[in-house]
């Protein structure tokens, strides 16, 4: 991807910034930070959000960030008198205002390389996940048979998950006896992921404990640990399946697309292609999600059966009609619905394929349809927090607020770091309204607006929801918001997106909206 302005060249693929044809020196921060501004230009990004993204969360000082947004300004020949690049809004944020276009380059299809003795040798390949048995630690008495139950019910859950690889307990259960390091599952069982753990049981206490490692580098990507009474010993197996079925959907793949960029574009082969897309889908804006749809296209090119490739270009063309990225939204349209069919062709039993199947049947209006297809993809993964998320939603539109409530909390007790956590807490602001408390709906409609990648339309709703809770002062800092980021924001284009079937609530929205400016059209 590449973003031209003026006679700037910010080139994201090769990591550099050009002026004509020079290249410009850009210490590293001020360099993701430049990236971060101009991939986000069409709206106004907080302090918080910089520094989160930038210094992944870690206490910095103003100082810190005005040195880096200098260094940026200094790159590009501007200052902070001018502020011709970047603009600073004061207790407010920063906005890139160049006019950046943004160009995806055009997908290069390669041959995939040749198979190695193991597959978790290659970088990139499928990833294939053993699960161990669990150590006993503490006086078992009647419950002896836990530390092979809970890792057992582990691998029936996990084999769920159709873009993950199982190893069968009869192979992985072989290590019971004795610790193997992680050198030794990868090369014995060829598993990429290793997933191992401990339970303790010292009287009426139970505790569960999980790691996750990545055998080809030995770091650890992910834990978690669950306390409760051994009487509960059920509904906790329960509980911690769920658990770390929902983490791995969020957690491999994250790290997969981390591996992925380390390496060369030549050497990409389908599933490192398609996770390098996932890196940019969930940012919701116009050029990441061109550059994510041009990544997916890759992969299918690659690998014309890849079942979860082609349900993520119906994730990206929904994006684009959703969010009204450019003018042919009746093709978006279309192509949401023929890329998530195709996905379910080659695999009926993946649930990311039915959850976009039918999602893409809200973008004709017809919300009953796709709950089909949403209560599908719940069945085939009880634990895919999006499906309960997209349920939510749609029984927003529907006029279903306690069932949507119930739906939205089981989201976000599933996935509480989700890329969907803006709409999740947003979905909780609307169901609020439809119950009648208004105060919680706009505090949650205000959580979600504040989450990263929550986009122009979540704006609206915070300003909507605190416009009808009284709150008229935070409702005009979310109209402001939802400007800065789509100065075409409509109310026909808020109703276009959210059908919702309640003529009230619905009333009280177009009323809320109106008194806070927005234009009809």
């Amino acid at each position: 991807m590449k973003y031209i302005f003026d006679s700037f060249v910010l080139d994201l693929d090769r990591g550099e910034l050009r002026d004509g044809a020079a290249a410009v020196a850009v210490e590293p921060r001020a360099f993701g930070t430049l990236c971060y501004l101009v991939s986000n230009g069409e709206r106004l990004v907080s302090k918080d959000e910089l520094v989160e993204k930038i210094w992944d969360g870690r206490a910095v000082t103003d100082a810190a960030i005005s040195t880096v947004i200098k260094g940026v300004r200094r790159a590009l020949g501007d200052d902070g008198r001018a502020q011709k690049y970047i603009r600073t809004l004061h207790g407010r944020g920063f906005r890139f205002v160049g006019a950046a276009q943004a160009r995806a380059e055009p997908a290069v299809v390669q041959a995939p390389a040749p198979a190695q003795d193991s597959p978790a040798d290659t970088l990139g390949a499928q990833p294939t996940i053993a699960v161990l048995p669990f150590r006993l630690i503490g006086s078992a008495g009647a419950y002896g048979a836990i530390s092979e139950a809970v890792p057992s019910e582990l691998i029936s859950s996990l084999s769920r998950l159709r873009w993950l690889r199982v190893i069968a307990r009869g192979s992985t259960f072989r290590f019971r006896d004795h610790a193997p390091d992680i050198d030794t599952i990868r090369d014995t069982l060829g598993a990429s992921y290793c997933l191992a753990g401990d339970i303790e049981l010292f009287g009426p206490r139970l505790a569960i404990s999980v790691e996750l490692s990545d055998t080809r580098t030995g770091n650890v990507v992910w834990g978690e640990r669950l306390t409760g009474k051994i009487d509960d010993v059920h509904m906790m197996r329960d509980e911690f399946a769920n658990l770390v079925v929902s983490a791995m959907e969020l957690h491999i793949p994250l790290h997969e697309s981390e591996q992925a960029r380390l390496r060369p574009p030549e050497a990409l082969d389908a599933w490192s292609a398609y996770h390098l897309g996932l890196q940019h889908m969930y940012r919701f804006n116009r050029a990441d999600n061109a550059y994510a749809a041009s990544y997916f296209k890759r992969a299918t090119e690659l690998d014309p059966n890849f079942a979860r490739a082609h349900a993520a270009r119906s994730f990206t063309s929904f994006q684009s009609a959703f969010l009204r990225y450019g003018s042919d939204r009746a093709a978006h349209i279309s192509d949401a619905r023929r890329y998530a069919e195709k996905s379910i062709e080659l695999d009926p039993m993946d649930p990311f394929g039915n959850f976009n199947f039918g999602r893409a049947h809200w973008l004709v209006g017809d919300t009953d349809a796709g709950q089909a297809w949403l209560e599908r993809a719940m069945r085939l993964s009880p634990s895919f927090a999006q499906g309960y998320y997209a349920h939510a939603f749609a029984d927003v539109m529907a006029g279903q607020g306690h069932s949507a409530l119930d739906h939205v909390d089981k989201a976000l007790s599933l996935s509480p770091l989700d890329p969907f956590l803006y709409a999740m807490q947003s979905a909780k602001g609307l169901a609020n309204l439809h119950t009648g408390d208004l105060a919680q709906a706009a505090h949650w409609a205000d959580q979600g607006a504040r989450k990263p990648g929550a986009h122009h339309l979540i704006a609206a709703i915070a300003a909507a929801a605190n416009q009808m809770a009284g709150r008229e002062d935070v409702a005009r800092y979310w109209v402001e918001q939802t400007l800065a980021r789509r100065p075409d924001t409509s109310i026909k284009q808020f109703f276009t997106a959210f059908p919702f079937q309640d003529a009230t609530v619905r009333q009280s929205l177009y009323d809320a909206l109106r008194a806070l400016g927005f234009q009809e059209s």
